[in-house]
């Protein structure tokens, strides 16, 4: 006698999925076009949700192999689970069922901050036009040093803003734009994160010190405003080590009209040792896959991130499970490979020929990373070899 499966409903089966996997960017105020949150809100979109996860187009997750702490895919069961709920009519089941509600924080994605700082005002952009790197200095306030254990950059208009590199500008400088050593706090780009980093470390910001916001605007056809901000969450103890955050630039290069596989490359040496936590890969519209490899000198590359189907509107950071120790010496090297073809339907101009640029009908080639070193050291004393 063949066995009767038990059918897949909504409550039993499919919400602990959307609650693990898709209510982050899938619910109001966030990134994604719809909430999943109810049978009301995804039932309508059962067949597509099917279509996307066996696609592996959603949850968004371009990386390839390795282990990582936030990876957010699924694994074949789950797909399974979602492809037969759509294909067995959706069914809603016993909500007595269901798992507990996700209680999310209103607004963001942190669990919980201490503290939200925001831009002064509301920044006026036009319907048209460039418009040129703002830069936004927000004092802190901090009366001592604070460590940061998380950190979230809200964009208060998502449709507006390309990117934020928030600065950690010490006591002292008045630094209001362009090339600059300070420390980064954070990084965001369409699809991003909060980012958090391993119990024992955390980022400093110095009493006094400011934070600046480097935001690149994209106009969108009307005018518009944008009041960004920023919540911080603290560590709850000084930690053992520091988090720097790195980056491998390469902004001498001509990609010619076009090329489908345009590789350009940047490396470097690391100059003293330290823990590698993390990665998040930068390009714009023709970026098409980024790799990160490790070189010891005695065994050769050791891959670290291979993202072969890189998404400029889903630009991850991808965090180790287990950290790697790096020593002084080591080479860190990476590759960008850009289509500037007709074949890429993102592509602005395909008759171009591409250079480095600030703005997103350019391109650019850089490769953000996070280290930890001792407490005790900054990043000056960092890259003293």
């Amino acid at each position: 006698m063949q066995a009767v499966l038990a059918a897949v409903t909504f409550f039993r089966d499919v919400v602990p999925i959307l609650q693990n996997h898709c209510q982050e960017c899938h619910r109001p105020g966030q990134m994604a076009p719809m909430p999943l949150r109810t049978y009301e809100e995804t039932r309508p979109w059962a067949k597509a949700i099917r279509d996307q996860v066996r696609s592996r187009k959603m949850p968004p997750w371009p990386a390839q192999g390795g282990h990582f702490s936030n990876d957010r895919s699924l694994n074949a069961a789950e797909i399974e689970t979602l492809a037969k709920w759509a294909d067995t009519g959706a069914e809603k089941g016993d909500l007595r069922d269901a798992p507990r509600e996700k209680a999310w924080p209103q607004g963001w994605n942190l669990a919980s901050h201490d503290l939200e700082l925001a831009m002064p005002r509301a920044f006026e952009l036009p319907a048209a036009g460039t418009v040129d790197y703002q830069y936004f200095p927000i004092p802190t306030g901090f009366k001592e040093d604070r460590w940061v254990q998380a950190v979230e950059v809200r964009p208060g208009n998502r449709a507006v803003v390309h990117h934020i590199v928030v600065y950690i500008r010490e006591p002292g400088s008045t630094w209001t734009g362009g090339p600059t050593k300070a420390d980064i706090l954070t990084v965001y780009a369409p699809g991003s994160t909060p980012d958090s980093w391993p119990e024992g470390t955390a980022k400093l910001i110095k009493a006094g010190s400011d934070l600046v916001f480097e935001i690149h605007y994209t106009p969108n056809g009307k005018p518009a405003s944008d009041r960004t901000t920023i919540a911080l969450a603290f560590a709850k103890k000084p930690p053992g080590k520091r988090v720097l955050t790195l980056q491998l630039n390469n902004d001498h290069f001509l990609i010619p009209a076009g090329e489908r596989d345009y590789r350009v490359t940047a490396w470097g040496s690391i100059p003293n040792d330290g823990l590698l936590l993390s990665f998040f890969p930068h390009m714009h519209l023709r970026g098409k896959s980024f790799l990160f490899a490790l070189n010891d000198g005695k065994s050769g590359l050791e891959e670290l991130l291979n993202v072969p189907n890189y998404d400029f509107f889903w630009q991850l950071s991808y965090r180790l499970q287990t950290p790697i120790p790096v020593k002084k010496g080591m080479r860190l090297q990476c590759w960008g490979t850009f289509d500037n073809s007709a074949n890429n339907p993102r592509n602005p101009d395909p008759d171009a020929d591409v250079r480095y640029g600030q703005q997103s009908w350019e391109e650019m080639m850089i490769g953000f990373f996070d280290v930890a070193v001792d407490a005790k050291i900054g990043k000056p004393e960092f890259f003293t070899r």
